[in-house]
């Protein structure tokens, strides 16, 4: 019976996920510790490593990033993080080019055997797929949604803890996912976006009640801190449901990933991926 209705509810996940548009999915709300299936402990490091596989025409490869004991646990789904990588890294998604992805922030403390294994947020405790595509040039919303598309269709994934984050160009492009396919996802983390803010923009990011942590260093050369600062404005204008968050680093330079996506480095107890794992999607 248990084996039977494990295949049910796989069959109602594909289903619906494969029949979503922006208008199906439903609002974040803070997880439960009820919500989590198969819930262990990982005692290995996650592992790394590049697939040269064409998603779109803007996507050739990407860096598959899985919890150790991935294959041990088939009747599990996992949280997915997608990371959006800056200018720097663009490229054709090849053996010899997708190592750039992983020069900063999540995909480097990957590499880096700092990424920690395991995440507690209310008593439950979490491992994460990662996934960061490399693109050809810059990435539109489309590219980042097939993304996510390819990852549901691929690999076992929790669809309700969906959380994209991306610096610079990334950041740039976690902001215009958002105001596009805002409902698929349950929260961004969006860090020295290059993305021009808009009050329309803003609003249409608080409609769909999506969580937001922006990122900036104050004094930043190449991506004006104000641009965070707006959207987040914006967004909490319109009168959300999830209050945007925004930290402002008192410091100059462009890099202000390395700090926000430092596990170390916590707000209320909690680093990035705690946050992201205590919003989940509605049902």
């Amino acid at each position: 019976m248990k084996t039977k209705i494990l295949i049910a509810t796989a069959i109602v996940a594909t289903v619906f996920f494969n029949s979503c548009t922006k208008e199906n999915f439903t609002p974040a709300t803070a997880v439960s510790a009820s919500s989590i299936e198969d819930s262990y402990t990982e005692t290995g490091l996650t592992v790394q490593k590049p697939i040269t596989q064409k998603v779109d025409a803007n996507i050739g490869g990407y860096l598959q990033a899985l919890p150790a004991h991935y294959k041990d646990h088939p009747n599990k789904h996992y949280p997915l993080i997608i990371f959006l990588h800056g200018q720097g890294q663009l490229g054709d998604g090849s053996q010899t080019s997708l190592p750039k992805v992983a020069n900063n922030a999540i995909p480097k403390l990957i590499a880096d055997k700092t990424f920690p294994k395991n995440f507690s947020v209310n008593g439950v405790t979490y491992q994460f797929i990662v996934l960061s595509p490399q693109f050809k040039a810059w990435p539109q919303p489309s590219d980042i949604n097939d993304m996510i598309t390819y990852a549901i269709n691929h690999y076992r994934i929790d669809v309700t803890r969906i959380y994209v984050c991306g610096l610079s160009m990334g950041g740039g492009g976690d902001w215009d996912y958002s105001w596009n396919y805002g409902k698929r996802v349950t929260a961004v983390v969006p860090i020295s976006g290059a993305s021009w803010p808009t009050t329309e923009k803003g609003q249409a990011i608080a409609k769909d009640d999506l969580a937001v942590w922006a990122f900036h260093n104050n004094d930043d050369p190449t991506v004006p801190s104000w641009y965070s600062k707006d959207y987040v404005k914006y967004i909490n204008n319109s009168n959300p449901d999830i209050k945007a968050k925004l930290t402002i680093f008192q410091a100059s330079g462009h890099n202000a990933w390395t700090k926000a996506t430092d596990p170390n480095y916590k707000e209320n107890n909690m680093n990035i991926y705690q946050w992201m794992l205590s919003y989940q999607k509605k049902r």
